[in-house]
């Protein structure tokens, strides 16, 4: 288990303080992540990599010539805020666009998105692509819902090659997506993964079996079988990953990379004895290997276990595969001398390419200042009123973290109950401090959201964010908001969480409890109810519909692949939306 910590909350942050301490050379903290020590020469499209920490080396590990441009650390399996996406984003960016690239995650999807929208607003030309490489997680044919696990190695060192080379944005990102088409993974786990400070693994195998088809963020795999040798595993990892080879590229005579990648808790020796067993398979189905990675790659704290990744290569994807690459944890290769004498030379008035300081690139990673114009005394007053409740539902969520844990933990990664904790409280304190500056309900919303968002991480706090930011742009500072405004404003988050996320009701997510809440609460506006008394009447209903949800199955995010073990367990994200709503109920009857 993960025995070394101060504050577990403060795992990740830590661990980002101590590699930015060992590897100062070659990178320099960012609010967010880490980028290059040297910044972006002028020209070179920027590849920034990410998701939740727990996967070293993956992500920050890969950062530096050759490879990424910059890395984005959310807390442990959790997805970084758009904030800090579009923060590492901003600091890595050298002129020539940004490409932000992840596993296949539904936070990471929407976090990633979101920089993206951010970054373009500023002027920053900006793409994103998921990697979908796990033949485990959906069935033969449907890639695009996959989730991604270390096949994020390939997709993201050809896509860093390519914008070495001097490819434009929208070429590094052909390659990324090409990679990404050609590249599948299968996993296996003989023990699941513990985080800091738990008291227990979040998944566990029987004595003498073998999870088949895990995830990276302590999921536990689709099926067990009996734990096999190396060869009979050697054997289960080729056929499963051959099995659903991409259409088109054929096997015999074929050119691929092969990653045989250690998840934690699996020593080098293990790896290299089914290494033995799997070239020799490859090579008897006719596969040329070029370059294979052994070792760990992308792991999951201390699981047990491994993954084989197969890339196929043509002419373009080998050359860029196979361009060297000077990073703290992957090396390959010589970088040429020139390049780097040209990069040394490039930026000493302070430019592009040359050697930043920490307080530097904090300040390259800084958003645009935000203006808010006066509020209006009504306003102001309502302000308060939505402080109080962020702090009462700050309040609730530490009462219910361990709750809401377990039950995400069923079919997820458990890590909800911390998120709601870290992005409620988080919120709380913005608000407090918008209100203490004067602002209008409107902009305390927006600030509370913003921080939500960016201090939870993963869905839940993207969401939470969106949906803050939603009622904020309805019921604005001009006046004290009245119910139909608060309505509307609840209901355009519920329009906006469908359309970001791609949910629709029966999926088993939180929309599932807030769009009953909607409905009720505009039910009772239209009825003349004053608004404490419709938003009770609507938090009750919200409360009912998020315990009816144990009777669906998952059909987006991470749940999905383990939708039968939810059945009989309703949805977090869903119970936590009926938790709040309740709150604020609370709070607005005491008013």
């Amino acid at each position: 288990m993960t025995r070394l910590f101060n504050d577990p909350s403060a795992f990740a942050e830590d661990a980002k303080a101590g590699f930015c301490d060992a590897f100062a050379a070659y990178v320099v903290d960012v609010p967010g992540g880490v980028v290059r020590r040297r910044r972006t020469r002028a020209g070179k499209v920027a590849v920034v990599v990410g998701g939740g920490s727990g996967h070293y080396p993956a992500f920050a590990g890969i950062v530096g010539p050759g490879y990424a441009d910059g890395a984005v650390m959310g807390n442990v399996f959790t997805s970084p805020s758009a904030a800090e996406a579009a923060a590492v984003g901003r600091a890595a960016s050298g002129g020539a666009g940004v490409l932000l690239t992840t596993g296949n995650y539904a936070g990471d999807v929407l976090n990633f998105g979101l920089a993206v929208e951010r970054l373009e607003a500023e002027g920053i030309p900006a793409r994103y692509v998921a990697v979908t490489d796990d033949v485990a997680s959906v069935g033969k044919g449907a890639d695009g819902r996959r989730r991604g696990i270390a096949g994020d190695v390939p997709v993201f060192k050809c896509a860093s090659a390519a914008a070495e080379e001097g490819m434009s944005l929208d070429e590094v990102v052909r390659v990324a997506e090409k990679t990404n088409e050609r590249t599948r993974t299968l996993g296996v786990a003989f023990g699941g993964c513990t985080l800091p400070g738990a008291e227990g693994p979040l998944f566990t195998v029987p004595e003498g079996r073998m999870s088949v088809g895990l995830g990276i963020h302590g999921e536990a795999g689709i099926e067990e079988v009996d734990l096999p040798s190396a060869a009979e595993l050697a054997r289960t990892l080729v056929e499963g990953v051959l099995g659903d080879a991409p259409e088109g590229v054929g096997v015999e005579g074929a050119r691929v990379t092969a990653l045989l990648n250690g998840l934690g808790n699996t020593k080098y020796e293990e790896l290299f004895v089914v290494w033995k067993d799997v070239a020799r398979l490859l090579g008897e189905r006719g596969l040329v290997v070029v370059e294979p990675e052994v070792g760990e790659l992308v792991t999951s704290l201390d699981m047990a276990g491994c993954s084989l990744t197969l890339t196929w290569l043509d002419e373009e994807l080998e050359r860029l595969w196979a361009a060297p690459a000077d990073t703290p944890a992957y090396r390959k290769g010589r970088l040429v001398q020139g390049a780097q004498e040209a990069e040394d030379a490039d930026g000493e008035d302070g430019s592009a390419g040359a050697v930043r300081s920490d307080d530097e690139a904090a300040a390259d990673a800084e958003a645009p200042p935000l203006s808010a114009g006066p509020a209006d005394e009504g306003s102001r007053a309502a302000g308060a009123v939505v402080a109080d409740a962020l702090a009462a539902i700050a309040d609730r969520m530490a009462q219910a973290e361990d709750e809401l844990g377990r039950i995400d933990a069923v079919a997820g990664d458990g890590d909800h109950g911390r998120g709601m904790v870290r992005g409620s409280a988080a919120a709380r304190d913005a608000a407090r401090a918008a209100v203490d500056a004067g602002a209008g309900a409107g902009t305390v919303l927006q600030a509370a959201g913003d921080e939500w968002a960016a201090r939870a991480g993963g869905t839940s706090g993207v969401l939470w964010g969106e949906l803050l930011g939603a009622l904020a742009r309805r019921v604005g500072d001009d006046a004290a908001p009245d119910a139909a405004a608060v309505a509307a404003g609840v209901r355009a988050g519920y329009e906006r969480l469908g359309e970001l996320g791609g949910a629709k009701p029966g999926d088993k997510t939180m929309l599932d409890a807030l769009g009953p809440f909607c409905d009720a609460l505009d039910t009772g506006v239209a009825e003349g109810q004053r608004l404490r008394e419709a938003w009770a009447r609507a938090a009750d209903r919200a409360a009912r519909a998020a315990d009816e949800t144990k009777d669906l199955t998952p059909k987006v995010g991470r749940a999905r692949p383990l939708a039968e073990r939810s059945k009989g367990t309703p949805d977090a994200g869903a119970v936590s939306l009926g938790m709040v709503a309740q709150v604020v109920a609370g709070v607005l009857a005491d008013r």
